[in-house]
């Protein structure tokens, strides 16, 4: 589903990922270990083609070099961005959940309804006519996670998504995902999570130069 090889990301005049190879393979639920800074993030966003990068990118078997290349597989691979602040911008959480079908082509009346029912899957319902800016941390994880599925992706990245989390919604987050029947690559630190949800388990800080 994702193929990688020799992926080299610089940014500052430093070597971000050097040579990094990494195939991703259907159901496989692959979480990222290692220190702050050490590439995490920057893997999750240069899989969408958001940074420059050197080396090879294959997703779904089609080879992405250009920032144009990648702009058909958003939304087949969803991201979850580390801060929902980032990826949320309502008005109401209906509607943020709902743009992501729109800005796919779906008519109104079916982005909303897929929308609704993305809502009724995470047990946010009750949140559908609440502003996006007076919702809690883990309101906003929740609704930013509705909006990626509500795409209905093949692939989920997710950064850090249990950040800011009580240890009641995480447990509610790690069995929602489980039971997920999609592939996923995940930045954690949240070591019990990652031991809960995890196929594979892959330590950026072990590896030199990261490969997989």
């Amino acid at each position: 589903m994702i193929n990688v090889q020799n992926l080299t990301v610089i940014r500052h005049q430093r070597s971000i990922l050097d040579r990094f190879n990494l195939r991703l393979n259907p159901q496989q639920r692959l979480v990222l270990h290692g220190s702050v800074g050490c590439g995490k993030t920057t893997l999750l966003h240069t899989l969408l083609g958001f940074l420059p990068f050197s080396g090879e990118i294959k997703l779904f078997g089609q080879t992405c070099r250009h920032e144009k290349d990648f702009v058909p597989f958003r939304g087949k691979i969803g991201l979850l961005f580390q801060h929902p602040d980032d990826q949320l911008f309502g008005p109401k959480v209906i509607d943020d959940v709902a743009f992501g079908p729109l800005n796919q082509g779906y008519g109104k009346e079916q982005a909303y309804e897929l929308a609704h029912r993305q809502l009724e899957k995470l047990e946010i319902s009750h949140l559908a006519e609440r502003a996006v800016n007076h919702l809690s941390g883990g309101e906003k994880n929740f609704t930013a996670l509705a909006g990626v599925l509500a795409m209905q992706p093949q692939v989920l990245l997710l950064d850090e998504p249990t950040n800011g989390l009580d240890p009641k919604t995480v447990k509610k987050l790690t069995a929602l995902l489980a039971e997920l029947p999609l592939t996923m690559i995940i930045a954690s630190h949240h070591l019990e999570f990652s031991a809960r949800i995890a196929t594979d388990i892959l330590d950026f800080d072990a590896i030199s130069p990261p490969s997989l």
